[in-house]
């Protein structure tokens, strides 16, 4: 037997005779770069009519006294003229009766996925209005409430297995939520998927509509939506808006999200009295975290500000039409809500009927000039077709927002004073040199490098190249 050391020894040596072998020489890769090329995290093919699109949301119930498809189509002329490019219809299937709520109930407890609403019209006037919307050059999109049925949907009975079910195995509202008028489906049941995806096929393929708004989009699964995009898209290029907010639904499902996030910054402003660096931060995390090809929807009301215990006049006061221009030269695609161009004052009643009163429309001039403009001007265009904010500083920066678009050879350049004080502010505007026409007033603005513009508060410019 060798002595121990001489053992411990002879390993070392070994150890060593390995330290010092030179490892074969791996081949080189070249100048191959291909694996850290940056890739568009937007997979979805965008229609192509939606790359300088605004939207309009319409709530039959309440639009007009009727309260109907075919009352509705008189207005489209009168939107059309407006610059409004997609028709987003809320709800239009029957409602539920059992546990309603209000005396006609939420148009968002769905009854029937395949049918109309008999108080809406009959299928063939609905036909008829899709057909109206398209001989516009319009499109339609509807409301699809894919997280929860009625009561009394009849799935409810021939697959009461489709529902999430409490504790002792009874239905339920979505689990947390008082929406206590539907119930909650479980998709984690493949034959529900398909049951959905069917019909969302069947709005597309037989009613020739353009697509949807998804209704609370995020509580169903992110894979469900992927696989509902391809299929519509098989039939026909589909529109898709997702009523949440966050970047996963825009890789292969949804063309649009919500940002309620700029209507919580813009109201911080406006209502709260805060200053407007919340609302330069959402605009820095615009252009550095959200993906450049998709879109965001922006708003200064929707049917969902009633939660809000709000509406645009009183969310927004006198800061209303500020924010309607941020919301109409800011990248993303400005909405408007039914009734807000005759000056909505209140918030519509959600159960029960609450006309619009369209004797005047204080706003339409106003949404006619920011929406003919974002058609024309290829830098307000939507992703990847529009133009990157570039912020331009100023002196005033917790009052003024100032910013430039630009594609080829188009820009837009917007400042707003979005405060309740008058602003005198230098503008570092030496990447802007030149000559431009203010939208609203026609007056030829030349800048030089180091402009000096006086705003009354809540005064906007939009400049134009």
């Amino acid at each position: 037997m060798k002595p121990f050391y001489k053992s411990i020894g002879l390993l070392a040596a070994l150890s060593l005779g390995s330290c010092n072998h030179v490892p074969e020489k791996k081949p080189e890769k070249g100048n191959d770069l291909s694996v850290y090329e940056p890739k568009e995290y937007v997979e979805v093919k965008h229609p192509d009519w939606s790359k300088n699109a605004t939207i309009y949301e319409v709530n039959i119930r309440q639009y007009t006294h009727e309260g109907t498809f075919k009352a509705f189509e008189s207005h489209l002329p009168r939107l059309k003229a407006m610059g409004i490019d997609i028709i987003w219809l809320m709800p239009i299937h029957p409602i539920g009766v059992e546990k309603r709520k209000g005396t006609l109930g939420s148009e968002y407890s769905v009854k029937d996925y395949f049918g109309v609403n008999p108080e809406f019209g009959t299928a063939a006037d609905f036909r008829r209005l899709v057909d109206s919307i398209h001989a516009m050059g319009m499109h339609i999109i509807i409301d699809w409430v894919a997280n929860h049925s009625s009561w009394d949907n009849p799935l409810a009975k021939q697959h009461p297995d489709w529902y999430t079910k409490t504790p002792e195995g009874h239905f339920q509202p979505t689990p947390w939520y008082d929406w206590d008028d539907v119930i909650d489906f479980d998709y984690d049941k493949p034959e529900l998927r398909k049951y959905m995806t069917g019909a969302l096929v069947h709005w597309v393929r037989d009613f020739n509509i353009d697509g949807y708004r998804c209704d609370t989009a995020g509580f169903v699964p992110t894979d469900f939506w992927d696989n509902a995009r391809a299929e519509l898209d098989a039939i026909k290029p589909v529109f898709m808006l997702a009523e949440w907010e966050s970047r996963d639904l825009h890789k292969k499902a949804f063309d649009m999200t919500y940002s309620w996030t700029l209507f919580e910054k813009m109201t911080a402003v406006t209502k709260d009295k805060k200053g407007s660096a919340g609302l330069v931060e959402y605009m820095a995390h615009d252009v550095s975290t959200f993906p450049r090809n998709g879109y965001r929807m922006l708003f200064t009301d929707n049917h969902d500000m009633n939660s809000w215990n709000g509406n645009m006049v009183a969310n927004f006061g006198d800061g209303l039409k500020a924010s309607m221009v941020l919301c109409a030269t800011i990248n993303g695609m400005p909405l408007v809500y039914g009734g807000q161009e005759a000056g909505l004052s209140r918030s519509l009643k959600f159960f029960d009927k609450d006309e619009i009163n369209w004797s005047a429309f204080p706003y339409a001039p106003l949404y006619t000039k920011l929406f003919a403009l974002k058609h024309s001007n290829r830098a307000l265009w939507n992703g990847n077709e529009g133009g990157v904010m570039i912020r331009i500083f100023n002196d005033k920066p917790e009052q003024v927002i100032s910013f430039s678009r630009t594609q080829g050879k188009d820009r837009v350049i917007a400042i707003v004073n979005y405060s309740s004080k008058p602003a005198t502010a230098t503008l570092d505007s030496k990447y802007q040199k030149g000559s431009y026409t203010e939208l609203f007033s026609g007056n030829k603005v030349t800048l030089a490098g180091a402009d000096v513009f006086k705003l009354a508060p809540w005064e906007y410019l939009v400049l134009v190249k």
